[in-house]
């Protein structure tokens, strides 16, 4: 064995720091946005299954929607959107139901993340 070989033995003081420093920064994303993405799921499974509603299908306004929704957002307990902000939107395509929301988290002193979601489910057409 030369000089050079003994002396590479592996990975060292800083770069082990280096390395648990981008794990944890890594771990701390993920239990800062987890929440927030559970959240859209929520919000997702809502609006689809009032889309599905022959209810709101045949509906003349937006009334209509707005119930069901605030079941939805009262049993999930649904944070980050009101479920006033939810649209129905009439096109030449049929009715959809579309809402866009920002939710933000604080991840460290003055700095915040900031996720952005956006959807546009079609509404089933009434029988």
């Amino acid at each position: 064995m030369n000089h050079s070989q003994k002396r590479q033995r592996g990975l060292g003081m800083f770069g082990l720091l280096f390395v648990f420093a981008v794990i944890g920064f890594t771990a701390m994303l993920v239990m800062r946005c987890w929440p927030i993405y559970l959240n859209q799921m929520k919000i997702a499974k809502a609006i689809h299954n009032v889309s599905q509603d022959a209810g709101v299908a045949s509906a003349q306004d937006s009334s209509a929607l707005l119930r069901p929704l605030e079941r939805f957002w009262d049993i999930d307990s649904i944070d980050y959107l009101d479920y006033k902000k939810v649209k129905l939107i009439r096109s030449d395509r049929g009715r959809s139901i579309s809402y866009a929301y920002e939710a933000r988290t604080p991840l460290f002193s003055n700095i915040s993340l900031v996720l952005t979601f956006e959807d546009t489910v079609p509404v089933a057409a009434s029988e």
